[in-house]
């Protein structure tokens, strides 16, 4: 046998290596993903809308265990402070819920015990102002609301993997967000600068409110920004789970008493 036919019978025989088990980690901003990627076994989407969407769907193999929705979100229990860890039961969007996974949300709760254990809202558009986080609250009984949990709710529905959502406050419920904040916010989950900095020319009475908001956000970043063995654990799925249901908003799954904080 010629030296080229024997390199080509052992290529052959060779069998590709099953990819390590990854979980998929939805972020909605670009400081969230830095702090996600710390944890070994994650695997980080950042953005919103139909381009992260896509980008994790496309990535939802045998090889994936799970999805977490991680990162702030606004505050819609006026109970919350800024930097109040939610762990969600379930994901309300447009009056349909979608419960988490049992076994998942109770290792969170764990690891977390000081964490709130209730729904948590999704929406495309930012809830800034009190009055609509209120009414939110209301509709819902969602203890906070994000832009990015509802796509990773779909896709665990759809694709049938155990769901989680580990969020902290950044802007309580009586929390106005100022409109120079979202100026800079971009559809990467990046910030824009200097688009901040225009805005707040054109709108100087904001600026004591960027102030509130930035302490805000630096509170929640730090409840975030933990040990890669914390977020290990966190985003770890454990062997038990519980079926992805698609659950009208008026029977929602709210999960154990046991489980709740």
């Amino acid at each position: 046998m010629s030296s080229l036919a024997a390199r080509r019978g052992i290529a052959g025989s060779i069998t590709m290596k099953a990819q390590p088990p990854f979980v998929a980690v939805i972020v909605g901003l670009a400081f969230e993903a830095r702090i996600a990627r710390a944890a070994p076994t994650a695997r980080v989407f950042c953005g919103r809308g139909p381009e992260v969407t896509g980008a994790l769907s496309a990535a939802l193999g045998p090889d994936c265990s799970g999805i977490i929705s991680f990162g702030v979100a606004g505050g819609l229990d006026p109970a919350l402070r800024p930097g109040a860890q939610v762990i969600a039961s379930a994901v309300v969007r447009d009056g349909v819920s979608i419960p988490t996974d049992e076994g998942w949300s109770r290792s969170l709760l764990r690891a977390h015990p000081g964490a709130t254990h209730a729904p948590i809202a999704s929406v495309e558009q930012a809830v800034t102002d009190p009055a609509g986080k209120s009414r939110l609250f209301e509709t819902t009984g969602a203890a906070a609301v994000d832009m990015e949990s509802h796509i990773a709710a779909d896709l665990a529905a759809k694709h049938g993997l155990p769901l989680a959502v580990l969020r902290v406050v950044a802007d309580p419920a009586t929390r106005h967000v100022p409109h120079s904040a979202m100026q800079g916010m971009r559809p990467d989950g990046r910030t824009d600068g200097l688009a901040v900095l225009r805005s707040l020319m054109r709108r100087p009475s904001e600026i004591a409110g960027m102030i509130r908001i930035a302490r805000d956000a630096w509170v929640a970043r730090m409840a975030l920004e933990r040990s890669p063995q914390y977020l290990a654990r966190s985003f770890a799925v454990p062997d038990v789970g519980s079926v992805v249901e698609v659950l009208p908003l008026a029977t929602r799954l709210t999960g154990n008493p046991e489980m709740q904080r």
